[in-house]
């Protein structure tokens, strides 16, 4: 793929990313857990972690965190985004890299809803002054479960078709 179709196809990711974010902000989940998400944008993240790398999926979050800043315009809400998007992003890159043999992309998904969980609450923590945030954390990791799953098998079959567009395109 020549750099200005990777660019492109880059770009397309990182707008996709945005607009589930604005939806999921949208469209919250409706149980009784304040914050809690589907994570959405981590389908296109794990995504191209797979298929194009950790360096353009990084590139691809922080560029959609702060475009999601731009377009909401809740900074608060952008420091915890941007803390559980890189912590989730990085776990989720190691996971894949050394754990594949043992995890597949539903557990790596899972370990990526906890870490950004987990970052999110220690964020809130650390902002709130307030330790006791932390006792929260189970119900998230229960919702982690249920959520790292979801993007996990939505990410298996985005792959797939990923992979069936960019080997089907004559990119010359």
């Amino acid at each position: 793929m020549n750099k200005t179709r990777n660019f492109t196809f880059l770009a397309l990711l990182t707008a996709f990313a945005v607009l589930l974010s604005v939806f999921e902000n949208i469209i919250p989940l409706p149980i009784a857990a304040p914050g809690a998400k589907l994570g959405l944008p981590n389908m296109i993240i794990l995504s191209s972690l797979v298929i194009f790398g950790f360096k353009k999926s990084l590139a691809i979050n922080i560029v959609r965190t702060f475009l999601v800043l731009i377009i909401i315009g809740n900074p608060i809400s952008f420091i915890y985004s941007f803390f559980g998007a890189i912590s989730s992003l990085l776990i989720m890159y190691i996971v894949h890299k050394y754990l594949s043999n043992y995890f597949s992309l539903i557990g790596v998904s899972i370990f990526g809803a906890i870490a950004h969980n987990t970052a999110q609450v220690a964020t809130a923590s650390l902002i709130l002054e307030n330790p006791n945030i932390f006792s929260y954390l189970p119900v998230m990791y229960i919702i982690s479960l249920f959520t790292g799953f979801f993007v996990g098998f939505a990410s298996n079959f985005i792959i797939e078709q990923l992979n069936k567009v960019i080997y089907k395109i004559d990119w010359s």
